[in-house]
């Protein structure tokens, strides 16, 4: 681990951020056509929709193996471990089209996420300095909504001249390029065994020392979560509540895209600089808010400014489950502390779809929306109460 308090951004570009890139731009490229291709397959539009959570269903069941694997193999091996099962997944898509194979395929990507992303993580906190931890992540989670930003466009070229599996040769390539740059990247120098205490600690035993971290601000990181994934499912349908086409309406959601991408280091430098919870308070504020205000736009106008703040809201948060998570850490037993705080942070990725749907067909898509959008005032008195104000543990 790098012990002064300097950070060579030059030395940790190419190894830690060119995966990020290119693992974003992979997911970019396959999630728009995971639904279609599961239709073209045979799938109703329902299973069509459950083959296209699967991902998320993988990386939740994954998180836990992530971190044992992560832990024994160390973070190189596992990157490119998992660079190496999302591409046998992506190869059995375009090789044996038949839906049962899709549905594995899918499963894989999700444990490839999970052990991948996991990795990164900790590679990262063992390079860079406490004191830049936070615009190291920041910039981590960044850059990785810059290459899914991108992978749809990618991807779309490669549609245009092979049909549906030119999205998936472009998340190969990428994969590929991600794996390549693991392989090569420098091994992080760890204390002697006896230096980090006797035996590897089970991931039982941190659930249990670690129980109140997990309770509090595990519990906010969950709503953050909940929050993060709900907003992709709110703003185009209440587009089209508005009336808006689906030009119009990807065009909302790129300019949102947009404004997310834009802040993430300055947001990580308020965090090194000030402390966490200048960020994430207002990260939760905002969010929760404008999911709130969504139901009261009537024009298009007002719509897109309600959205745009929402999107400033998730990009100033870029990072912040991950700074929270390497900061709770501990240094003896860091990836099975992350495994936890990673399955935390995915069962609430996949609650606020559920909640909102539920509420949805209970009531109307605007109930649903300020219902999840109260989620954030939760979270910021879980911050305001629980989370110290100083910059790092």
């Amino acid at each position: 681990m790098q012990q002064d308090d300097t950070i060579d951004w030059k030395k940790i570009l190419i190894p830690v951020f060119g995966p990020s890139l290119l693992y974003g731009l992979s997911n970019g490229a396959i999630l728009p056509v995971i639904a279609l291709t599961a239709r073209d397959l045979g799938a109703s539009v329902a299973m069509a929709g459950l083959i296209a959570a699967l991902i998320g269903i993988g990386s939740l069941l994954g998180n836990i193996p992530a971190s044992l694997i992560t832990d024994r193999l160390g973070e190189r091996r596992a990157l490119t471990g998992a660079a190496l099962i999302s591409v046998l997944g992506l190869l059995l898509v375009v090789t044996v089209p038949h839906l049962w194979v899709m549905v594995i395929a899918m499963l894989m990507q999700g444990v490839a996420q999970s052990i991948f992303q996991l990795a990164r993580q900790s590679y990262l906190i063992e390079s860079v300095p406490t004191a830049y931890r936070a615009r190291a992540l920041s910039t981590l989670a960044g850059t990785t909504r810059i290459g899914a930003f991108l992978g749809p466009f990618a991807g779309a070229g490669l549609i245009f001249l092979m049909g549906l599996d030119g999205a998936y040769w472009v998340a190969i390539a990428a994969m590929l390029g991600a794996g390549v740059i693991a392989v090569s990247a420098p091994d992080i120098v760890r204390p002697s065994p006896s230096a980090r205490g006797p035996g590897r600690i089970g991931v039982a035993q941190i659930a249990r020392s670690h129980r109140g971290v997990y309770a509090t601000l595990g519990v906010g990181v969950m709503l953050i979560s909940a929050l993060r994934t709900s907003r992709q499912v709110v703003i185009p349908l209440w587009a089209s509540h508005l009336g808006m086409d689906a030009a119009t309406a990807s065009l909302v959601y790129g300019l949102v895209a947009a404004v997310d991408m834009s802040v993430f280091y300055p947001a990580g430098k308020v965090m090194d600089r000030y402390g966490r919870l200048w960020i994430a308070i207002p990260c939760t504020l905002l969010m929760g808010g404008s999911l709130m205000a969504i139901p009261f736009t009537e024009t298009v106008t007002s719509f897109v400014l309600v959205s745009l703040l929402l999107g400033f809201g998730n990009g100033i948060g870029s990072g912040i489950v991950m700074t929270l998570g390497a900061d709770a850490a501990p240094p003896n037993a860091r990836n099975q502390f992350l495994g936890i705080w990673r399955l935390i942070a995915d069962l609430g990725a996949c609650g606020g779809p559920v909640m909102l749907s539920s509420v949805t067909a209970l009531a109307s898509l605007g109930a649903a929306a300020f219902g999840v959008g109260v989620l954030g005032i939760v979270a910021a008195a879980v911050f305001a109460r629980w989370l110290p104000a100083s910059t790092a543990r």
